[in-house]
């Protein structure tokens, strides 16, 4: 009996340590840039007004073997009565702008499916399998939403006028810049008789909702349809959906975002700047309906937290719901009108989202964590629960990834930074590892502690190569109030990049990182971050990756779309004010002291910063650095890549770039291949 026991324990170990063997093998993958091509996300989310289902999208990438381009965009259908799933548009479809008919029978979305000309809106019912056009319109239809069962209210772009459509048809292939952009006009339509009626005109429609009596509409309106005036140059109107009468509710100081209407269409909460210098519209405001006050008198439900509110709702006529940025995490909160409380109802930490759906009973967002790219969330009001309702990646499970968290330091004036970092997968604590830098463009914007792994941002791609990916969140970013994001006003490349100077020396001061091996990279004003530190500050980088970055802001500031926007609130001066401060703050100034290798990466029709920013800088350092430097062009790519292919390229080659120059001990002085060697 004892010889019986004593196997029988050796067995049972042996099974213990097989299942044990057996689950590390599982967990043997690591996160290769080709895996990231095959996640699917779950993007935008919409309730039945009966509560009975949740529609979503899900992001599915475009394979390799089909024609490059972005990626499919699935419509899902989540029942909140059986936990079932089905997919209502499936394939090499495109859908977008989800919603429901106001009697929950079907949902309604945009697309191009079926061969339409133009993207219109098509509904599908739950049961069904097959969507049809909802109403068919000339042109594509950008926005929409029900103002009753019978009456959709939309916008459109207008016609070309007469005399450039005439030059089109007479092959005349050119562009009068900035004179032929129609405006975007809101119209209405019986769905019963399919009459249209355009409602505005001379004017552009940026956004609308409709008031809950379906009667008029509150829009983000501007005098011209120009990006610079889409940042800085909305203001808030009413239009009367019968009549078209348009009047101004209130004039926005500065930028503008959402609106919503209360339940019973008293009051209008709206997002905004807090004055016109404000780079980020993550104020919250209440007015009444009519309004009598003008912009500066109205409350600003936030001014006192450190947040930057990115959605808002209502949750009944009295109750405003709201998400909000606060430092690397997302909240959502609720506050009465009138109070200077608010009750959080999902705490920092639990998950990170960029908007929500809600209802009655729910709110419904596309969720993601450290540990998982957006899925479905619904959260309920009665029992206060959030749960994660699909599951999109199963395969993620059998991946290892590293351990992420929020990062704090102190900056050399002791305001307390914080950031999120990716530590090496193999982390040893008696180890110096290299640092891939990430920085976060906007520079009103911010890294959020969830899932940080795209292909312009590196994460868990570059921990499982054993790097240290640290994410700072520096002064003039969101999600830490105004006076944090004011405090890079007129002075880029100051405060804020010190901020990113000293979080590296943190790191390096608690031995994680080899000072001699530190890399920083990032797009647009993470461009402009990695261009200057790659000349102004060359001593203590060892590589740098410059995607779609300024160089020379003399130049910048009159090739981009939005030179306004640049003035009011970045530098709050003309250049022909104080040229020589404007120089000063160019990488291609300090471009001949540079030795640090860098890889400079452009869309050929970047709009916002000119792809001759690209090239003024690999011309500056070509004749004038130390080091090697390689431009890399993405044809007709714009302010980030879209293409698949693309994509793909700027993730595989940026980290060649990297383990060349920070892991390698290949010759400082030559580069990697021209042509990296893809994993198809």
């Amino acid at each position: 009996m004892k010889q019986r026991l004593i196997e029988f324990t050796v067995l049972i170990t042996m099974m213990s340590f097989l299942g044990l063997a057996n689950l590390v093998a599982q967990k043997a993958e690591v996160f290769s840039p080709r895996k990231l091509l095959d996640l699917e996300q779950v993007r935008d989310v919409a309730i039945s007004p009966d509560e009975n289902y949740v529609a979503y999208t899900v992001s599915v990438p475009r394979s390799f073997s089909d024609s490059p381009g972005s990626d499919y965009r699935e419509l899902h259908l989540y029942n909140l009565q059986t936990d079932e799933v089905r997919k209502l548009v499936a394939g090499k479809e495109v859908v977008s702008s989800i919603g429901w008919t106001p009697d929950s029978r079907a949902v309604t979305f945009r697309s191009r499916m079926d061969d339409v000309k133009h993207t219109q809106v098509f509904s599908i019912a739950p049961d069904s399998s097959k969507a049809g056009v909802l109403f068919e319109f000339p042109r594509s239809v950008r926005q929409y939403e029900f103002a009753n069962n019978n009456t959709v209210i939309f916008t459109a772009t207008d016609s070309l006028s007469e005399d450039a459509s005439d030059f089109k048809e007479r092959g005349f292939n050119i562009e009068i810049y900035e004179e032929e952009w129609p405006h975007i006009s809101m119209y209405s339509v019986n769905l019963n008789t399919g009459e249209f009626k355009k409602l505005t005109s001379g004017q552009t429609v940026y956004d609308f909702v409709v008031s809950p009596d379906g009667k008029i509409a509150a829009a983000s309106i501007a005098p011209k349809n120009l990006t610079d005036y889409m940042y800085m140059f909305k203001d808030i109107y009413t239009v009367d959906l019968e009549t078209g009468q348009t009047e101004m509710m209130v004039d926005i100081a500065g930028k503008l975002g959402k609106l919503a209407w209360s339940p019973d269409g008293k009051k209008l909460a709206f997002q905004a700047a807090s004055s016109q210098k404000d780079a980020v519209d993550g104020s919250l405001f209440v007015m009444d309906i009519p309004n009598s006050k003008s912009f500066d008198e109205l409350k600003n439900y936030v001014a006192d937290k450190e947040l930057s509110v990115i959605d808002v709702a209502w949750k009944d006529e009295n109750t405003v719901l709201y998400a909000a940025e606060e430092g690397v995490d997302i909240v959502l909160s609720e506050q009465k009108t009138g109070s200077n409380k608010r009750k959080k109802l999902i705490d920092p930490g639990q998950v990170i989202f960029s908007g929500f759906d809600v209802s009655e009973n729910l709110v419904a967002l596309p969720g993601n964590t450290p540990d998982h790219p957006s899925e479905l969330f619904v959260y309920n009001f009665k029992d206060k629960s959030l749960n994660r309702k699909t599951h999109h990646n199963e395969w993620l499970n059998n991946v290892e990834l590293a351990k992420q968290e929020m990062f704090e330091y102190e900056a050399r004036d002791g305001m307390k930074i914080q950031g999120v970092l990716l530590y090496p997968l193999n982390f040893d604590e008696e180890k110096r590892y290299p640092l891939i830098t990430y920085i976060h463009g906007g520079p009103e914007a911010a890294v959020q502690n969830g899932w940080t792994t795209r292909y312009s941002t590196w994460g868990q791609v570059a921990a499982a190569r054993d790097y240290f990916v640290f994410m700072p969140n520096y002064r003039a970013s969101s999600g830490r109030g105004i006076d944090f994001t004011m405090a890079g006003f007129g002075d880029l490349v100051g405060t804020e990049y010190n901020d990113v100077l000293d979080g590296i020396d943190a790191l390096i001061d608690k031995g994680y990182v080899d000072s001699a091996k530190v890399g920083i990279g990032g797009g647009s004003y993470g461009g402009y971050f990695s261009a200057w530190s790659a000349t102004r500050h060359t001593e203590k980088f060892a590589a740098s990756v410059v995607f779609v970055g300024v160089s020379d802001q003399v130049s910048k500031r009159f090739t981009t779309d939005i030179p306004y926007e640049d003035y009011y609130v970045h530098w709050g001066f003309w250049t022909h004010e104080d040229w020589k401060s404007v120089y000063d703050a160019s990488p291609v100034k300090y471009a001949h002291q540079s030795e640090t290798p860098t890889l400079i990466l452009h869309g050929t029709a970047d709009p916002r910063v000119h792809p001759s920013q690209g090239l003024e800088l690999y011309r500056a350092l070509k004749l004038h650095s130390k080091a090697p430097v390689r431009l890399i062009w993405y044809e007709n790519e714009g302010h980030g890549n879209r293409i698949n292919l693309n994509q793909y390229d700027y993730l595989v080659r940026t980290m060649d770039w990297f383990d060349y120059y920070l892991k390698s001990d290949n010759p400082k002085d030559q580069m990697p291949a021209k042509y990296p060697d893809f994993e198809f």
